[in-house]
């Protein structure tokens, strides 16, 4: 009877065992990171990318793609290596995560007066044209992926190239994600699905954000960070801001 029940127990405490570690392998899973650096012919512009995969034995089919998209940094080399609490996060969930640098040393500042719709349109269309090329370099680097499950993510201005892309290049990606952009207005659609990330000191332009209305219609989801600022949401996030931002990006790719 007593090796019965240390049978029983030890069954128990084994399945607990590997519960719990493969929880903490979701969380804590290695990653690992590539640096490549694309050159587009068509416009003379070398877009640097970072590729962040989990590291596993396992043969990945039909991986969901996520690009994601950095706020402006003054033309700082090395922008694309940021957001790491969320490039990492999703890569250790099984997303094969892109980074895009969308701007080069060489590249004019962003201009600080005039409409901004207006005078930063021009980055915007650069910004969608360099995720468009790294989508299409995928496909011939990567031809295993999901290609009809691309998410783009990104944070203030990359936020707006993210909101610009569909519209530009429409039926190409599954869902947009925005991170507190405020000056592109997002995609009044149901393909592709619409979330947005809101900050708690910054404020759209108006049209920018749908109504409550169009919201309805086009099943888009707001949801405003009550504890965050605008540049609280890149690498000045503190990990529970990371951790309340990574729930909700998780939630709403895998809806």
């Amino acid at each position: 009877m007593k090796s019965i029940l240390y049978i029983v127990l030890l069954v128990l405490l084994t399945s607990f065992t590997l519960g719990r570690n493969s929880v903490e392998y979701r969380k804590k899973s290695p990653i690992s990171l590539d640096t490549l650096r694309l050159f587009d012919q068509s416009r003379q512009r070398e877009i640097p990318i970072a590729i962040y995969k989990r590291k596993t034995d396992k043969e990945f089919k039909n991986q969901q793609i996520v690009i994601v998209s950095h706020g402006y940094n003054e033309n700082r080399s090395g922008s694309y290596l940021g957001y790491t609490y969320l490039t990492e996060y999703l890569a250790a969930n099984g997303f094969f995560v892109v980074s895009i640098q969308h701007e080069l040393p060489t590249d004019s500042l962003i201009p600080q007066s005039g409409i901004p719709q207006i005078v930063r349109r021009p980055f915007w269309e650069r910004g969608a044209d360099n995720i468009s090329f790294v989508i299409q370099e995928l496909k011939k680097s990567n031809p295993n992926l999901n290609f009809n499950r691309i998410t783009l993510i990104g944070h203030s201005i990359g936020g707006d190239m993210t909101a610009l892309f569909p519209q530009k290049y429409p039926n190409i990606v599954d869902k947009i994600i925005t991170l507190d952009n405020r000056r592109m207005a997002l995609p009044r659609t149901n393909t592709p699905r619409v979330y947005s990330l809101r900050s708690s000191d910054q404020v759209a332009d108006e049209g920018v954000l749908p109504t409550e209305e169009e919201m309805k219609k086009f099943d888009i989801t707001i949801i405003k960070l009550p504890n965050t600022l605008h540049n609280d949401m890149g690498d000045n996030a503190t990990k529970k801001q990371g951790k309340e931002i990574n729930t909700y990006v998780l939630k709403f790719l895998t809806n």
